[in-house]
């Protein structure tokens, strides 16, 4: 095991790796109620997708701790499937296989330009300054997504955010869990944020947060696999896409989320995992991209929306994952969660609050790296910086910052210091807000 995974190598152990692995499904567990309660709005039998949902990502997550051998987890995304819970009832005609014919499709397409190279080419091509302020952006996302799951950020009265009520049962587990894990890390206790979300769930049984699970174990059902090769019409369903251009924009909105998603993703968990060059390139990054390309079009044939590699990943980079072990333990947790699913689904998105904030601290530390003195540096990165937090999608933020740095360069006298596929990824920009 640790010659196969290189633990020692990049000193850890394999303690260290199954139990970083556990903390990262913990911090994702809540995907395994979400997703179906988003998607059966679809039309899909939620028994189905939950079982789906459970599969999905074990099989994808210990195929990423296999092949690319780093700490990334994968699951279905959340904002995507609410987006083809949509377009099944608006765009579809109520026909889910054909939604999910779309998700597959950019899967494909997606994996292509990985294997051609155009999307490591695309990350290399991004200037050393957006790379950090990619990694602030999302430690800004990931501590927001944190504080509004547990209450503690909410819409405010007349305002678009504002503090949560302090007395909610959901607010006080989110405190718990935020000053258990502080209070864990700043005497270098290992395993800090696990326990800190492990006592959380516990302190949100007498608030009545923590659920008392429904049952032990739930019957598996595949119901929901093998989409894309439905009869929809009288055809295929993924036929019924490849000749509707509806369906063709919004897979090309769909594509441009995963493309940008995954990138900001994985320079994150990379910067906690030790993973990320002086450069700021993602070691193995290639074997990455592959994987969650695959994943990709895997969701779509299974009936769960996009399976995508998790901000939530940088919980278990944080808490010592080196290594794919902790993406298969966290794969093989996913797994066994398919027949355990109603005792999975007790860990609330409140008792994670604590992990994900204090990874969000952890990455503000790239902020240090930017040249905030110069405007042609400093404004690009702001608008990345400020955009993933402020807009609740990496890709949208990436996208502000990728153009703003165009066009400062631009006024500047400097466009010859752009890259050629700095010009395409703006210009893809520009047309994914158009169209999406």
């Amino acid at each position: 095991m640790d010659e196969l995974f290189h633990v020692s190598e990049r000193k850890s152990t394999i303690g260290t790796e199954l139990r970083a692995g556990l903390t990262t499904f913990l911090a994702m567990a809540y995907i395994i109620a979400v997703n179906p309660a988003v998607l059966s709005g679809a039309g899909i039998d939620a028994g189905a997708l939950a079982c789906a949902t459970c599969l999905g990502a074990g099989i994808m997550t210990i195929c990423m701790g296999i092949f690319a051998n780093r700490p990334l987890a994968c699951a279905s995304g959340l904002g995507v499937n609410a987006m083809i819970a949509g377009i099944t009832t608006t765009v579809c005609g109520g026909d889910w296989h054909v939604a999910m014919s779309v998700i597959f499709l950019e899967g494909i397409v997606i994996l292509l330009l990985v294997l051609c190279g155009l999307r490591e080419a695309i990350m290399d091509a991004i200037p050393v300054v957006l790379r950090h302020a990619i990694s602030v952006g999302l430690g800004l996302f990931i501590a927001m997504i944190g504080l509004c799951d547990a209450s503690i950020i909410t819409a405010g009265a007349g305002t678009l955010v504002g503090l949560g009520d302090i007395t909610s049962p959901t607010f006080i587990v989110g405190i718990i869990s935020i000053l258990v894990t502080v209070a864990l890390a700043c005497r270098n206790v290992p395993g800090s944020l696990l326990i800190g979300i492990v006592v959380a769930v516990i302190a949100g049984i007498p608030l009545g947060v923590t659920q008392a699970p429904t049952g032990i174990i739930a019957p598996l059902d595949f119901s929901s696999i093998g989409g894309p090769i439905a009869d929809a019409g009288g055809v295929p369903a993924i036929v019924k896409v490849l000749t509707d251009p509806a369906l063709l924009v919004i897979s090309f909105s769909l594509l441009m989320s995963d493309f940008f998603d995954t990138m900001g993703t994985a320079m994150a968990v990379a910067k906690q995992g030790e993973f990320l060059t002086d450069d700021g390139n993602v070691e193995n990054i290639k074997e990455i991209l592959i994987v969650d390309s695959a994943a990709a079009a895997v969701g779509g044939f299974m009936g769960v929306s996009s399976i995508t590699t998790f901000v939530e990943s940088t919980s278990g980079a944080a808490d010592g994952g080196r290594t794919g072990l902790t993406s298969v333990t966290t794969g093989v947790l996913f797994i066994l969660a398919a027949f355990f699913s109603p005792i999975v689904t007790i860990v609330s998105s409140a008792a994670t609050c604590g992990a994900l904030v204090y990874v969000g601290y952890l990455m503000m530390s790239e902020a240090s790296e930017i040249d905030w003195s110069d405007v042609s540096q400093g404004f690009p990165a702001f608008m990345i910086v400020a955009g993933v937090p402020f807009t609740y999608s990496i890709s949208a933020g990436i996208g502000l910052g990728f153009i703003a740095y165009v066009v400062v360069a631009l006024f500047k006298g400097e466009a010859s210091k752009i890259k050629p596929l700095m010009w395409i990824a703006a210009l893809a920009f520009l047309v994914y807000f158009f169209v999406a």
